[in-house]
């Protein structure tokens, strides 16, 4: 290589001396013009390296820049680090990466940086990459200066510098913030997936419940239905019991009537025409007849009280209103009660089954009071209505709660029950309310027209 520098600057030389044109033609060089030929040369031969190496420093200092550029802007951070895990040297996206100037780093530990949970782990590591041959790789909890936390995975290979024998290495890290994020998201998703699966087999199995519930409704309507056409059954048969007993009732009142006190009767005529006709040493036998005849009358008077009780021939024979007069009459008498009644006299316009109703409503309501209310004075009053009539009871005596005793299985008020489905049995409509210091009412609505359907009575009103 000096050869031929010294090469070229003889050329160079003596084309200068050809355009000066100093040479002498056939002359030989003196020793000073040899000496001063060697220094033009060997300047020329420094000048010409001077001006190689310029030209290797030019290159040198584009290869430093790219190189700079490269370590300084990689798209990862570079860390030198010692076996004390000392900041030795960094690029500028390391820096950035912790928030801290470059300049600032510079024999800085680098445990400072990571999380109290990874520091065991970044330890570990440090000795692994010191101790082996190969790239060590690990994910740490990393912590900013404005303690911003982030995720970096580190990978670091060991090295020995050239300037000294202590031991170093060489670390990359990189943000993997956004990629444990997506895994964080990718495990929601799956377990999210994981989820929805449970809660499409929850619907289905829901809807198999649904239906399994409609179903199972399904069978209640029609069991519903079922029990209302039973209950409509119970209650017709309800009807034809009551319309059953009220005939047998009105069968046996007219055959104790009709024969057995007819028969008392006739015999107590025959003993009256024994006793005329006794003679005045008889008069043993005469009182023997008279004591039968008082015994026959009397029965005469309880077939008679019978027959009135299970259905009044005068209800028959006469009507609703003298039949009401004759039982009020013998009950206030009985009773020891005041009965005021009222009634108007086109209740005779309703039919033997309306009137039979009225009068066993009242019948019974009027036995209730006796028994229960301890009532000193009732009242009974039969009205018009526009198109019905209307039936009321009132007594003055002691209350009792209408809802518990008509819901009640054993009462012993049963009547209540009789009378509401009477009523009902022709239509009309049944209604009692009792309230402590005012007694107990009864009322009873009857539609005129026959061709009236039942209906459902009203509620009974609780006392206020």
């Amino acid at each position: 290589m000096i050869a031929a520098l010294r090469h070229k600057a003889e050329d160079q030389l003596r084309k200068q001396r050809r355009n000066q044109q100093s040479e002498v033609t056939g002359q030989s060089p003196t020793a000073a013009e040899r000496t001063l030929h060697e220094l033009q040369v060997h300047q020329i031969q420094l000048e010409m390296q001077n001006t190689e190496l310029k030209e290797a420093r030019d290159w040198m200092e584009g290869l430093v820049e790219k190189y700079t550029d490269l370590y300084d802007f990689a798209p990862v951070g570079y860390f030198s680090l010692d076996e004390q895990g000392r900041i030795q040297e960094v690029n500028l996206t390391g820096a950035a990466m912790l928030g801290v100037e470059r300049v600032r780093l510079a024999n800085g530990r680098f445990s400072r940086f990571v999380a109290p949970a990874s520091q065991p782990d970044f330890q570990a590591f440090l000795k692994r990459v010191f101790a082996g041959t190969g790239q060590e790789v690990c994910d740490l909890a990393m912590i900013k200066e404005d303690a911003t936390d982030f995720s970096a995975r580190f990978r670091g290979t060991a090295a020995i510098s050239a300037r000294e024998a202590r031991k170093w290495c060489r670390v990359s890290v990189s943000d993997i913030t956004a990629s444990k994020q997506a895994e964080d998201t990718q495990r929601r998703l799956e377990v999210l997936a994981a989820s929805n699966q449970k809660l499409e087999q929850e619907i289905v199995r829901r809807k198999m419940g649904e239906a399994s519930l409609k179903k199972s409704e399904q069978e209640q309507r029609r069991l519903l239905e079922e029990a209302h056409q039973l209950q409509g059954q119970l209650r017709l048969l309800s009807h034809q019991i009551l319309q059953a007993q009220e005939d047998e009732r009105k069968r046996i009142s007219r055959e104790l009537h009709d024969e057995i006190a007819q028969t008392l009767t006739g015999i107590n005529l025959r003993l009256a025409g024994l006793k005329a006709g006794t003679s005045v040493h008889a008069k043993g036998l005469q009182n023997k007849i008279t004591s039968t005849q008082r015994l026959v009358e009397k029965s005469v008077e309880i077939v008679h009280r019978f027959a009135r009780e299970l259905r009044p021939s005068v209800l028959d024979d006469l009507g609703l209103i003298p039949a009401l007069h004759a039982f009020v009459k013998t009950f206030a008498k009985e009773t020891k009660l005041q009965v005021r009644l009222r009634v108007f006299a086109g209740v005779e316009q309703l039919d033997i089954a309306k009137r039979t109703v009225l009068y066993r409503v009242a019948q019974e309501a009027l036995t209730n009071v006796a028994r229960h209310a301890r009532a000193k004075q009732v009242e009974l009053c039969i009205e018009q209505l526009a198109t019905a009539v209307r039936l009321k009871i009132k007594d003055n005596g002691r209350s009792f709660s209408v809802q518990r005793t008509l819901q009640a299985k054993k009462n012993g008020r049963l009547g209540l029950l009789g009378m509401r489905e009477r009523v009902e049995m022709v239509g009309g409509c049944f209604a009692i309310k009792s309230a402590p210091g005012h007694g107990t009412t009864i009322e009873v609505q009857v539609p005129f027209s026959s061709a009236s359907k039942p209906r459902k009575s009203p509620p009974s009103r609780r006392p206020a």
